[in-house]
């Protein structure tokens, strides 16, 4: 596998990653710049790819936590402890090989109090698959479709904890389908593409076994008229900053 070195946050963190396939987005780093500080608590991602998440998440916060993250491909998983290595985190993010129907031991139900994900965005059936395994992976239900992936999800979390995700906004009814009687105390939060078109990405926010009311946001918008980044996301993506997606 031929690797680049990228860089992100603008120089904070660098991430070796597939010069082809699966390659990380935009979209990593709104959902990551979405979590708070979770001082002292048990985090995990699903689907953590080359480890661009937590990274991310780290770098932003040096408070004391635990933060594990589940992958199913070993070479993935390699690059993601070799990205943890070059961050100075590798004593801070522990990477598990498995998936959400096969969990390490060191994976337990109701034992997390976050749980981050980025699942994959396409109907098995849907569309041209990527030729790149990796990106085909990482973008498509190939073994698990979306209600399945975010109930398993949830039977991660400790009861009234939180999961947080970034979806395509047409699969809005379907995440919400899943967390039915579930979880509540929903957020919706629209990513804009600009002032005048459409979100087509969402990060979503729910807490387990809460009966909460859901609530949508403003939401960000992510260019200007001229095309370029608004200060705020050119804040998130350039200088690592927060993105509160209660407000």
């Amino acid at each position: 596998m031929e690797l680049s070195e990228d860089e992100f946050l603008g120089g904070r963190v660098k991430l070796y990653q597939p010069k082809k396939g699966y390659r990380i987005s935009s979209d990593t780093v709104f959902l990551a710049a979405s979590l708070p500080e979770l001082k002292g608590q048990k985090i995990i991602d699903i689907g953590a790819g080359t480890g661009g998440i937590l990274t991310f998440y780290k770098s932003r916060n040096a408070c004391e936590n635990i933060c594990h993250a589940l992958e199913i491909r070993e070479d993935m998983i390699a690059l993601a402890r070799k990205n943890a290595e070059g961050n100075a985190l590798r004593d801070k993010i522990k990477y598990f090989r498995g998936d959400l129907k096969d969990l390490p031991q060191e994976i337990q139900p109701n034992t997390y109090d976050h749980l981050v994900t980025n699942p994959p965005y396409y109907k098995e059936d849907a569309g041209m698959k990527s030729p790149f395994e990796t990106k085909a992976a990482a973008h498509r239900e190939e073994n698990m479709d979306l209600k399945t992936w975010i109930l398993s999800c949830l039977k991660l979390l400790k009861q009234r904890a939180y999961i947080t995700l970034i979806h395509r906004t047409d699969r809005l009814g379907d995440i919400l389908a899943a967390f039915e009687g579930k979880a509540g105390n929903i957020i919706i939060y629209p990513l804009w593409s600009d002032e005048y078109k459409g979100s087509k990405r969402i990060i979503i926010r729910a807490r387990k076994s809460s009966l909460e009311p859901l609530t949508l946001k403003n939401g960000l918008t992510l260019h200007t008229s001229k095309g370029s980044f608004t200060q705020k996301a050119e804040d998130i993506l350039r200088h690592n900053g927060f993105l509160d997606i209660t407000q």
